[in-house]
């Protein structure tokens, strides 16, 4: 694809199983050892006046309070563009909802549950809250939400239609989802007798994490963007074309990579992809892995960005990250995303420093 202009990170904020709105994960991360982990709420009466609060389903409230502050530290007032990506949406909203239907018989319903319920209130509500009136849209394609999200951001920038984007990826996870999810072999079984390797396999989690995204760079400037790849299907050949095709648009190479950031899990079926692609596409390469602190969702790629940039910020990887015993990191340039959702849709993100 062609670019124009290039694609910068000015903030990324998160809320999930770390402490949320901080980057005390990087040094001293919360390891779980439960299949199943909901998100760490902060003080919402900090952040929304309490009659909007009572009135938001978590989500909501995640989605507004890391959009507020990825753009206040951004130092924009309001974006051209709000683009998300969610798997699952509004899930617990939408239960309640339908329990009601079935309990009441249709009657006494609440409509709050109602217009809460679907994938794009999220968008719309951080819309309104910002009383930012342009392009608005919601990807919803399962774990390759986000990455939807992310490239539509960046095709616009690279052509020059949005000056400034803020780009989000969230999902919640009710324990009646993630049990109908566990007994189709989605995750792993719900069952509180299981117990996982302590901070090395990943666990059914949430996530809501916002980026805004600028075609100029300034002083907040995080790192860039130079390029991202989505395949549906690919053959090994396809995968290998795809990557090199993104290394020559930004004239570098494989050894260039400093380390390749993987949605690894522990979960053998997801791995099983990585453990394949992985020593052909980036022989030799660090391998980086992000889950077993943050859980698994749809959008769990969404916190893998978050990971990069933050890594790219602090120029620093440190050893839990890094998989195969590796050694920390202290100097870091250029990082490579791959991810993949049941070995269907795959994609390469490439970041680097500025």
């Amino acid at each position: 694809m062609s670019k124009n202009l290039k694609v910068y990170i000015q903030s990324a904020e998160q809320i999930s199983v770390q402490q949320p709105l901080s980057d005390a994960w990087f040094d001293a991360p919360i390891f779980y050892d439960t299949v199943y982990v909901r998100a760490l709420e902060p003080n919402y009466r900090e952040y929304i006046e309490p009659n909007k609060s009572r009135r938001m389903g978590k989500i909501l409230k995640r989605a507004i309070v890391t959009a507020r502050t990825a753009v206040k530290k951004s130092g924009i007032a309001i974006p051209d563009a709000i683009i998300s990506g969610t798997g699952l949406g509004c899930i617990e909203n939408t239960e309640i909802f339908l329990d009601a239907m079935a309990r009441n018989g249709e009657e006494l319903l609440q409509p709050t549950h109602f217009m809460q319920s679907t994938h794009n209130t999220i968008g719309s509500l951080i819309s309104i809250d910002m009383q930012c009136h342009g392009y608005n849209n919601t990807y919803t394609h399962k774990g390759v939400s986000f990455e939807n999200a992310l490239l539509d951001a960046y095709l616009q920038l690279t052509a020059g239609r949005i000056k400034t984007a803020l780009v989000g990826g969230y999902d919640e996870m009710t324990p009646k989802y993630q049990l109908c999810l566990s007994r189709i072999g989605y995750w792993r079984a719900h069952d509180e007798n299981v117990t996982l390797k302590k901070g090395e396999e990943a666990f059914a989690g949430e996530t809501s994490v916002s980026f805004m995204f600028s075609s100029e760079k300034n002083e907040n400037t995080i790192c860039s963007i130079d390029g991202i790849n989505l395949l549906y299907k690919p053959s090994e050949a396809d995968l290998q074309n795809a990557l090199n095709e993104l290394l020559e648009e930004n004239s570098c190479t494989i050894n260039d990579i400093d380390a390749i950031i993987t949605g690894i899990s522990g979960n053998p079926k997801n791995d099983e992809v990585y453990h394949k692609n992985t020593p052909v596409l980036f022989a030799g390469k660090p391998l980086v892995h992000y889950k077993h602190i943050f859980g698994e969702s749809y959008t769990a790629s969404g916190l893998g960005l978050y990971v990069a940039a933050t890594c790219l910020r602090k120029q620093h990887i440190p050893k839990r990250l890094l998989i195969s015993g590796l050694n920390e990191m202290n100097t870091v340039k250029t990082l490579l995303l791959y991810n993949h959702c049941e070995d269907k849709n795959h994609s390469f993100t490439l970041l680097s420093k500025v």
